[in-house]
């Protein structure tokens, strides 16, 4: 066997499998037969019993041209595995010769010198790391963030502080940069957001230019109205404007380092006008309503009110254009009867008599009076023509 002490006695590499000296058939081990609790182990007899075992191994003798070949065979296969090396999808490996970058290498297997020649650090360059500024996530689920006012706590341009939560969203963008350039990346990247951040708050008035606030409980009340205004028309301005400045910080600085989002989480002012804050918020949530209402009441009015004012239009219009048809009427008429009359007087002045009473006549019932007996009975026969036709139907 490969192991077998040629000095006497033993099994395991160690101790002696059995023997004579009360093991109780299990090996004494490396420190004697009292255990870790006994004598001290006796190095010198340790490296002659491992002498013993790597002669066993190489044949010939560990001093021979065979065992020296086999044993500098095994140390350069070991050597030459350190040639090969494998690179994730999301990484990017990064090959250094003597401590000095010379190339990156794309993913999959690749070859590289054996160690300590070149060596290689595969940083993963498609993880989005995050940032929070302004707050610490306790990192269990449904519990709240604690906040850290040495970050959270602003200063606008016109001295009024407001409370500001932010997290950054970034990626590896240059490896080599990211590895040789800046020290402790996370760090580098939350100071440079939170002083973006900064920049960005600071170069904003919270109240307008030439406006200004006689009482405490006025700043409050602006304060919550700029507050307001950044949660629903000017966060997305904010945050793209803090996004670029720390991104040209970042390049500045040389870090290797792509911004991919920042996005507000809190916008708030400090805890002693945060009841004031709320009242703004109550009375922008009622000028909002009123308005609404406001806004039905005149689309409701307005149409019906346009609906009547046409309708009067052209009831005037029409009106008009019957008054006028009607009299144009009348004077062509009038005018053909005056040429008629002018052509010749008595006839037409027989034909409108004959015209005017029969007209007359159509509306009364007749009455004949004879110059000798007086009033003649009338017997108003197509009447009783009309009546018989009318019983028969």
């Amino acid at each position: 066997m490969p192991w077998t002490n040629q000095g006497g006695g033993g099994g395991g590499p160690w101790g002696s499998g059995g023997g004579s000296s009360g093991g109780g058939g299990r090996g004494q081990g490396p420190w004697g037969p009292g255990g870790p609790g006994g004598r001290p182990p006796d190095l010198e007899d340790l490296m002659r019993r491992g002498q013993d075992k790597l002669r066993g191994m190489m044949p010939g003798g560990i001093g021979s041209g065979r065992g020296i070949f086999i044993l500098l065979l095994v140390v350069l296969v070991g050597w030459g595995f350190t040639c090969f090396y494998r690179v994730e999808p999301d990484e990017q490996g990064v090959i250094l010769r003597f401590g000095k970058w010379v190339r990156n290498a794309p993913p999959g297997l690749n070859f590289k010198m054996p160690t300590p020649i070149e060596r290689v650090l595969t940083p993963k360059v498609t993880k989005v790391n995050r940032e929070d500024i302004g707050f610490r996530s306790s990192g269990v689920a449904g519990a709240g963030a604690r906040n850290v006012p040495e970050e959270s706590l602003m200063l606008t341009g016109d001295e009024n502080i407001v409370e500001i939560q932010f997290t950054v969203f970034w990626i590896i963008k240059d490896a080599e940069k990211y590895l040789f350039n800046i020290r402790n990346p996370e760090q580098t990247v939350k100071a440079a957001a939170e002083s973006a951040m900064r920049e960005v708050v600071g170069r904003s008035a919270i109240q307008k230019p030439g406006e200004q606030s006689s009482s405490t409980i006025a700043q409050k009340v602006v304060a919550g109205v700029f507050i307001q205004d950044i949660l629903e028309k000017g966060r997305r301005d904010v945050e793209q404007e803090s996004l670029k400045l720390l991104q040209r910080i970042l390049d500045d600085y040389g870090s290797g380092i792509q911004v991919t989002q920042i996005q507000m989480q809190k916008v708030d002012p400090p805890g002693q006008v945060i009841d004031a804050f709320r009242d703004v918020q109550r009375a922008e949530a009622d000028k909002q309503r009123l308005r609404n209402e406001a806004e039905a009441y005149r689309n409701d009015i307005l149409p019906r009110a346009r609906g009547e004012s046409a309708q009067l239009v052209n009831q005037a219009e029409a009106y008009k254009q019957e008054v006028v048809a009607k009299a144009q009427g009348e004077t062509s008429r009038f005018r053909a009867i005056y040429d008629e009359y002018k052509k010749s007087p008595e006839v037409t002045r027989q034909r409108l008599y004959l015209e005017t009473m029969q007209e007359v006549v159509k509306s009364n019932p007749p009455t004949i009076i004879d110059s000798s007996s007086g009033v003649v009975p009338y017997l108003a026969l197509p009447e009783l023509q009309k009546r018989q036709k009318g019983g028969t139907r």
